[in-house]
């Protein structure tokens, strides 16, 4: 498993997804993936499913200071107190002591702004509840005003990202302050399985296009993916992009096919084709 290094920090580059995962089938999900050395997993508390994963990871024998768990402060809990309690709630559901990153999920500071957001999430990091912070969502100009303007440390930005979406400015704004890129829907939900060029490209490499596209994303500097795997053939197949690598032709053909397609429509939180 690759791992990506910033600010002292080693995150596995490769990441299980969890959204819209529930019950049982979300425990067995989270279990299965540890099992076949998924050491990342990410959830949140809009997920509605943080109890869940907590369940997995306390019984799957791996020690938890090897796996690297992720989650995200809800839009509801952006005040200063509301970041500190919901996140003490979601560390019981999670039954940890800590998180290894807390994200903001979105940037929506109608009730508070960015910087008590971020105050309060710092706060969290100095207790020790809370290892890195990070962002999702966020834009270029927002990433500076977090750590140029605001002087906080952060260490990733999750964001859609994909071969159908581009992030050109938000990787170079990222990239500059040594702050990683997370890709989610990094496979378009399957539909990178229809595209010519990642069939092809998969054929040289005796791969599936989903798994072309896994590999497109880790192997550019910086950049991790968490693709969600309920099955257990696709959460097999996820981790097996590690056995080859992309030319460098391949990877600049790959990166023509953004056309500002998004699946996640950025206003409504809601899923979009072609926004």
């Amino acid at each position: 498993m690759i791992e990506i290094t910033r600010q002292g920090a080693s995150m596995p580059a490769l990441g299980m997804g969890t959204w819209q995962m529930r019950g049982e089938g979300a425990v067995a999900a989270v279990r299965r993936a540890i099992d076949l050395s998924y050491r990342h997993i990410d959830t949140a508390q809009m997920y509605g499913n943080e109890a869940e994963v907590g369940r997995a990871l306390a019984g799957c024998g791996v020690p938890r200071d090897e796996l690297w768990l992720t989650t995200k402060i809800d839009n509801d809990n952006h005040s200063f107190e509301r970041v500190k309690a919901s996140v003490e709630e979601s560390l019981t559901r999670l039954k940890t002591d800590y998180v290894d990153l807390l994200l903001i999920h979105w940037p929506v500071f109608a009730d508070a702004p960015l910087v008590e957001t971020l105050d309060a999430m710092a706060e969290l990091h100095y207790a020790g509840k809370v290892r890195h912070l990070g962002v999702s969502n966020f834009s270029a100009d927002l990433i500076a005003e977090a750590v140029d303007d605001l002087g906080h440390t952060i260490l990733a930005n999750q964001v859609e990202y994909h071969p159908y979406l581009g992030q050109e400015a938000v990787k170079a704004a990222c990239a500059a302050r040594d702050v990683i890129v997370t890709a989610y829907c990094p496979i378009v939900r399957g539909l990178v399985n229809e595209e010519p060029v990642l069939q092809a490209i998969a054929l040289i490499h005796d791969k599936t296009p989903s798994q072309v596209t896994l590999r497109w994303l880790v192997q550019q500097d910086g950049v991790a993916a968490i693709p969600k795997a309920a099955s257990e053939k696709n959460a097999r197949a996820n981790l097996d992009i590690f056995d080859f690598a992309l030319t460098d032709d391949e990877m600049a053909r790959i990166a023509t096919l953004a056309r500002g397609h998004r699946i996640v429509d950025p206003e409504g939180w809601s899923p979009v084709w072609d926004a």
